[in-house]
């Protein structure tokens, strides 16, 4: 009956397929990574990280710069010099130049802050990696819920079928005086919560489809339908309760971060080494007059070599780098602690997998006991061997054993992609 049930439904989905998106698993989750304001800021985080790398690697190159300063004054200064009046002015003074700076040792602080900007760009990208994990996991819930709404809707539309029936062939033998009133009204009872059910499953397709197109970056009300169905369970190859869960963006997010303590301890330290660097420069004078006489007109080459040595500050630089030492020790603890929280998630998830994948199995085997009960059960009913009640516990039965196996392979695919993740595999 449900096999007859699904196809009708097929058919009616592909009179509207035209009105409606049909999507796969991996449709969803390239339209939630695409969508998705997490994972676009992931992006631009990354590429932020990317210009300022480009910003530190400048520190190694030198710097040039140029200044200028005209200065124009109606003022003059007065005197006299051996009975001979003078007249000096700095109107119309011209002073122009170009430089050129050069670090030569900064006691390892320029390359410690541009390896801190390339970690930072390193971390970037993993956190990319982290959120796209999140948004997949997100997808994959949305959809494979989707396929268990429909599925179950369509449980409901053949379990009433049955309970209709049943109620036709009740009512016939009631007409002929073969069957009591009492039992056309607990068929009608059933065929009451059937509908009730069905209801309940509609809705429920509708709040899985809204939540789906939140995830893909959709409008809610867009008519989206998914293509898929449950796969047959395929054991639990390729699936070990060990794995390296240094492939976790979180493990390498730690690790990168102990990484970044280190150029912190180098970059504190350089605070307190000597830095060396060189100046040098071409300036142009053109003015000072003396008696409306220009003085000045010409350039001048300049050279500047400066090394400054820190020499005492009572421990502070000390202090400081101890410091800078005892945040990374801090930064290597929490990477062992987590390290061991990771391991546990896999086998947590390892079991969450093998359990849902053993439950598939027992309510698959449910149905097939469920069927043949009913069955039997259709065969004592029609022989007047079993009540009306035992013959709609019988359905009942049957009906909780298709939804049971539905969300049973619903858990089981939420648990494959949950295991996924915690071996840093999605």
């Amino acid at each position: 009956m449900k096999q007859i049930i699904y196809a009708v439904f097929l058919l009616l989905f592909s009179v509207t397929a035209g009105a409606q998106q049909s999507l796969t698993l991996e449709q969803c989750r390239e339209m939630a990574l695409e969508n998705n304001k997490q994972a676009a800021i992931a992006l631009k985080n990354n590429e932020r990280a990317g210009y300022e790398v480009s910003a530190y690697r400048a520190n190694f190159l030198p710097k040039f710069s140029a200044s200028g300063m005209y200065n124009f004054s109606s003022g003059q200064s007065d005197f006299m010099l051996m009975n001979m009046p003078l007249e000096f002015s700095l109107n119309k003074t011209l002073i122009a130049g170009v430089q050129v700076e050069q670090p030569i040792y900064a006691g390892g602080k320029i390359t410690a802050a541009y390896r801190m900007s390339q970690i930072g760009r390193e971390m970037a990208k993993t956190n990319r990696e982290l959120t796209h994990a999140e948004v997949m996991v997100a997808a994959d819930g949305a959809y494979w819920t989707c396929v268990q709404v429909r599925e179950l809707h369509l449980t409901v539309l053949a379990y009433k079928e049955v309970v209709s029936e049943l109620l036709r062939n009740v009512e016939k033998a009631q007409a002929v005086g073969l069957k009591q009133r009492n039992d056309v009204l607990k068929v009608q009872v059933k065929l009451n919560e059937a509908d009730l059910q069905l209801r309940r499953a509609e809705n429920a397709i509708r709040l899985a489809r809204m939540n789906l197109c939140q995830v893909i970056g959709l409008p809610l009300d867009t008519p989206v339908e998914v293509s898929g169905t449950f796969p047959e369970s395929n054991g639990m190859e390729n699936v070990s309760f060990q794995a390296d869960i240094t492939n976790r963006p979180e493990y390498q997010l730690l690790s990168q971060q102990i990484d970044l303590k280190k150029q912190e301890v180098r970059l504190t330290r350089a605070d307190y080494l000597p830095t060396v660097g060189v100046r040098a420069g071409y300036n142009y004078l053109d003015g000072l007059y003396l008696n409306d006489d220009k003085m000045i007109s010409k350039g001048s080459v300049s050279a500047l070599f400066s090394v400054n040595i820190p020499l005492f500050e009572w421990g502070k630089g000390r202090n400081k780098i101890r410091s800078a030492r005892v945040e990374e020790n801090i930064a290597t603890l929490q990477r062992q602690d987590a390290e061991e929280k990771m391991s546990l998630e896999v086998a947590q998830a390892y079991n969450a997998l093998d359990e849902a994948r053993f439950e598939t199995e027992l309510t698959y085997r449910a149905i097939q006991q469920a069927e043949e009960n009913m069955r039997l059960s259709k065969n004592l009913y029609e022989q007047g061997m079993e009540t009306i009640a035992d013959h709609l516990e019988a359905q009942a039965v049957w009906q909780k054993a298709q939804a049971d196996h539905i969300n049973a392979q619903a858990q089981r695919e939420l648990s494959r992609t949950e295991y996924h993740k915690a071996k840093g595999e999605l």
